[in-house]
């Protein structure tokens, strides 16, 4: 099967936008949670109970389909250049699905994963997280 030029090119250039776009977009959401989102068991999504309007319900559709993007991409780069672990828990983070949190406190408990998000906080003078208990 012979790939043509084109789709080559372009495959080459949405790489790059995704490696780009993650080094600097990716940091501020992990510098701007609270040093204790791992470790809080309830979470609160954007409309609560009492905001039913259809802006709040656009709004989460919106959300969430960023937030597929983002475990695409990550999906993506763990092929091709990027911070493919940390960009899936940014996308898991704005989705809103059952089980959740459950599933971001498991890849955070990986040390590796752990050790990549206090790096940055710290390089930016945040403190860091607290482990998930």
């Amino acid at each position: 099967m012979i790939i043509s030029p084109t789709i080559l090119t372009t495959l080459a250039i949405v790489s790059a936008i995704m490696f780009i776009g993650s080094l600097f977009l990716i940091p501020v959401i992990i510098i701007r949670l609270s040093n204790d989102y791992f470790q809080n068991e309830e979470h609160f999504s954007l409309a609560s109970n009492e905001q039913k309007s259809t802006s709040s319900f656009l709004i989460q559709i919106v959300k969430n389909l960023l937030g597929v993007i983002f475990i695409l991409v990550g999906i993506a780069m763990l092929i091709l250049p990027g911070q493919g672990i940390l960009t899936i828990l940014i996308g898991l983070g704005i989705t809103n699905f059952p089980g959740k949190y459950k599933l971001e406190r498991k890849l955070v408990k990986n040390q590796s994963v752990f050790k990549s998000l206090n790096w940055i906080r710290k390089r930016a003078d945040v403190d860091p997280f607290l482990y998930p208990k």
